[in-house]
């Protein structure tokens, strides 16, 4: 995962990565087949990762829907410029296009889960009316699509858009249209 943040794929040598991790490039390919494969599993082994910690945090209940929901963005935007877990999404998006079936359920299962967790998040912070009432599906899809862009800005280094100006303008948006009273 460093090592593609660092280089990005098109740095990344099979040679290259085995000779970081004490492999041979042929027991690398053996394993991973392909870059886009290698790419793909490093992507799933950080989301789980990154799963967990997401779970963990929205498994408060004691806290305010609110707190948690703060958590979640601060937990889905990147750290700054060539954050590793992003660099690898963007990696897999620019390759996504020409990814076989299989690989491209496998990048939807991972955002899939970032969703359902964030929906579940919206309903229950609406049903105990800390919420303004709105569809949790619709909303969540709306809301993730602001973080993925805003993330990518970080991502790449935008001058103007780093975490803690991203983070302000996403709290400003959420006390605008979901935290506001009816």
């Amino acid at each position: 995962m460093a090592t593609i943040a660092e280089r990005g794929l098109e740095g990344l040598t099979m040679a290259g990565l085995g000779r970081e991790v004490g492999m041979s490039s042929g027991h690398l390919l053996y394993y991973f087949r392909t870059k886009d494969e290698l790419l793909l599993q490093t992507l799933e082994w950080s989301e789980g990762r990154l799963g967990a910690e997401r779970s963990a945090l929205l498994s408060r209940q004691h806290l305010p829907v609110a707190e948690r929901l703060t958590a979640y963005v601060g937990l889905y935007v990147p750290d700054g410029p060539r954050d590793p877990h992003w660099t690898l999404w963007l990696e897999v998006w620019n390759r996504s296009q020409n990814a076989d079936e299989d690989a491209r359920g496998r990048q939807a299962a991972i955002e899939g889960a970032w969703h359902r967790d964030l929906v579940a998040l919206l309903a229950e912070g609406i049903s105990r009316g800390e919420l303004r009432r709105v569809d949790p599906d619709r909303y969540a899809t709306r809301l993730r699509a602001l973080l993925d862009g805003f993330s990518v800005h970080v991502a790449v280094g935008i001058p103007g858009t780093g975490r803690e100006q991203v983070l302000t303008h996403v709290r400003e948006h959420l006390e605008d249209s979901l935290l506001a009273g009816d």
